[in-house]
This record gives structure tokens, C-alpha cells and sequence, in this order.
């Protein structure tokens, strides 16, 4: 069940892409969990993911609010970000067993910060940085389908 595919994005526009690819391919009821160390371009990823619903605003990472709705979509899609959380169990206070539904897309950035009382993701979306065989410093991202529901992310990927 696990599949895996790993892309080199040499910079911010790249990443943007990328997330738009990969939006494209989600459906409700998917959680996807975003790694990476501060700064690996998560929040990058997850501009481009809802650029694909239509998103043409800005996108923040809420991680002072811990979670952004983005609730005007056909499938709603909730953006979290859970580095600032100083408590696992303030995710049980907010109620955020009812976010992940089978008609919504839950993006987690942190997720090891609140693990206890997240679902098990369906992919996980890795980014690190990477030097180019010419030596320019961008971004691996290796995406780790974890489920069968997880797996369509993948199925149209070409390259």
C-alpha cells in the first residue's frame, strides 16, 4: 500500500507547481500531514495545493490560530499548523475531531506535535533541502502515500 515518489523543486515557483499537481489530485476525506524542518517551504506546498481549488488569495501559516478554513471550496479544506501548540490536548478543546470528515482535506504542518489525537494520515508530503548536481540549494520532496485513499495522489503522476 505504501507508494513513494521523490522530486527535486529547485525553488518557491517550483514548490507552488508542484502543490498545484498534487491538488489537484485530493479528494474529501483525505489528511495529509507536511514535513519538514522550519522553512522547508510547507506553507510554499500548501499555497500551490489550494491555488488548485481556485485559492487566489494569500496563505498563512496559522500558527498562532492553529488552523485556517478554507471552507468556499466544493471540498473544504482546513490548513493546520500545530508548532506553536503547547498542549496536545488543547486539539481535543478546539474540537478537531470534527475537521477530519470524509468531505474535507486536512493539511497538518507539525503533525508530531499533536499525534495523540490526529487521525492517521492517508500522505504524508515530506520536504528537506537538497543541493542540485550544480550545487544550488533547493528542496526534496518525497511524498509517502499511506493509505488507499492516499494512493490517487500518485495515480496520475506521469514522471
Amino acid at each position: 500500500m505504501f507508494k513513494e515518489k521523490c522530486l527535486y523543486l529547485a525553488d518557491e515557483r517550483q514548490t507552488v507547481e508542484i502543490g498545484r499537481r498534487i491538488g489537484k489530485q485530493l479528494a474529501g476525506g483525505l489528511t495529509i500531514f507536511l514535513e519538514g524542518q522550519l522553512g522547508a517551504g510547507k506553507t510554499t506546498l500548501t499555497r500551490g495545493i489550494l491555488q488548485s481549488f481556485g485559492h487566489s488569495g494569500s496563505v498563512k501559516s496559522p500558527t498562532y490560530t492553529l488552523v485556517e478554513p478554507y471552507e468556499h471550496f466544493e471540498t473544504p479544506v482546513y490548513h493546520f499548523d500545530l508548532y506553536r501548540l503547547g498542549d496536545p490536548e488543547e486539539l481535543e478543546y478546539m474540537g478537531i475531531r470534527e475537521y477530519f470528515d470524509e468531505g474535507s482535506i486536512c493539511l497538518v504542518e507539525w503533525p508530531e506535535r499533536g499525534l495523540e489525537y490526529l487521525p492517521e494520515p492517508d500522505v504524508v508530503l515530506e520536504l528537506n533541502p537538497k543541493k542540485s548536481d550544480t550545487g544550488e540549494v533547493g528542496r526534496q520532496l518525497t511524498i509517502t502515500t499511506i493509505t488507499e485513499n492516499g494512493d490517487g495522489v500518485l495515480t496520475h503522476w506521469n514522471d
